[in-house]
């Protein structure tokens, strides 16, 4: 019989250790090698991008995997944070965006570009790096169908009001209808098809087991990915794109302290808090790219201002990872600072 040390799934779960010890250099690594590749082979862009959802969902599904099913029932319960995520994106998020986009050069196109995306919040990476920050990603599946469903009614209407009735009547839903059923609907389905699988044992089991050692490598390969697909896009107008470089950044810091406040306000556990600090900076831009590319070549900066933004965020994320938990330490550790 085999060493168990030196079997394939042991040196697996060796791999996975040592990638989860060093996710913040892992996770930089590959953002700076999509950025090399995106440089190096611009005519793969389509490839990468079409490869964007499948690399996504995958990671959405091991990282379901991880939540507890039997308590998304109680997450479903939790009226106040599902009222605390809506009130974050939709109440204070929107004057926040509209105040950034004043700031926005380049004229229209770059300002609706960056309200496009900062209206619409993000239902489906957010949930891993909460995870990986030590909040409640169940609470933000739970909110999931909220977000999507609250942005595809109001992003015409805010758009309306901010930029005027042109943008309005373009936002097509298909985008969202899409997204939802091939970045949650159907990874939470395989999750919960593959828990009762491993609950019969044997193969199952170990399906299982293999998909908890994959979550640190599918999220470098997403991150990847995401990079070297939208690079292209944006290296030709970097110029044009970079003065909303400092919006994204400003919103992120402002998003934060806001999320912070409004968790201690609401005196939420850390995990709630920390969800809903992630909930309220992070944005749907892998959802409102194909929404930006629609409006025409009058509005052709607004997508590179949206894959600008993905670029921030994903850079931002990588920080919040290390930076929310100290914002917002859980209650042991809270309790040592005061003494």
């Amino acid at each position: 019989m085999a060493d168990l040390r030196t079997s394939p799934a042991a040196r697996g779960r060796r791999v996975a250790e040592r990638l989860e010890r060093r996710q913040v250099p892992v996770y930089l690594g590959a953002l700076v090698a999509g950025g090399l590749i995106g440089a190096a082979a611009p005519a793969a862009e389509g490839a990468f991008e079409a490869a964007i959802y499948p690399v996504l969902g995958a990671l959405l599904y091991v990282t379901f995997l991880q939540v507890p099913f039997d308590r998304l029932r109680e997450a479903l319960r939790d009226r106040r944070f599902l009222l605390a995520a809506l009130g974050s994106n939709f109440v204070i998020v929107p004057p926040v965006a509209f105040l950034l986009s004043r700031f926005a050069p380049g004229g229209t196109a770059v300002e609706v570009g960056v309200l496009m995306v900062l209206l619409t919040p993000c239902i489906d990476y957010v949930i891993v790096f909460t995870r990986l920050a030590g909040g409640s990603e169940r609470r933000l599946l739970a909110a999931a169908p909220l977000l999507m469903l609250a942005q595809m009614v109001l992003l015409p209407a805010f758009l309306y009001l901010f930029v005027g009735p042109d943008l309005a009547d373009v936002i097509d839903p298909v985008p969202f209808v899409e997204a939802f059923l091939v970045l949650i609907v159907l990874p939470l389905a395989l999750a919960w098809a593959t828990e009762l699988w491993a609950a019969r044992g044997g193969l199952g089991t170990r399906v299982r087991a293999a998909a908890d050692l994959t979550p640190v490598a599918l999220m470098a390969l997403t991150l990847l990915v995401v990079v070297a697909s939208q690079w292209p896009r944006v290296q030709d107008d970097l110029g044009d794109v970079a003065g909303v470089v400092p919006i994204y950044v400003a919103f992120l810091i402002v998003m934060a302290a806001v999320g912070v406040a409004l968790g201690r306000r609401l005196r939420f556990d850390a995990g709630a808090a920390r969800a809903l600090v992630f909930t309220g900076a992070t944005r749907n831009s892998l959802v409102v790219l194909p929404l930006a590319l629609a409006l025409g070549d009058r509005y052709a900066l607004a997508a590179a201002v949206v894959v600008t933004q993905t670029l921030v965020e994903v850079l931002g994320m990588v920080a919040y990872v290390r930076v929310v938990p100290l914002l917002v330490p859980d209650a042991a550790r809270a309790t040592r600072r005061r003494r």
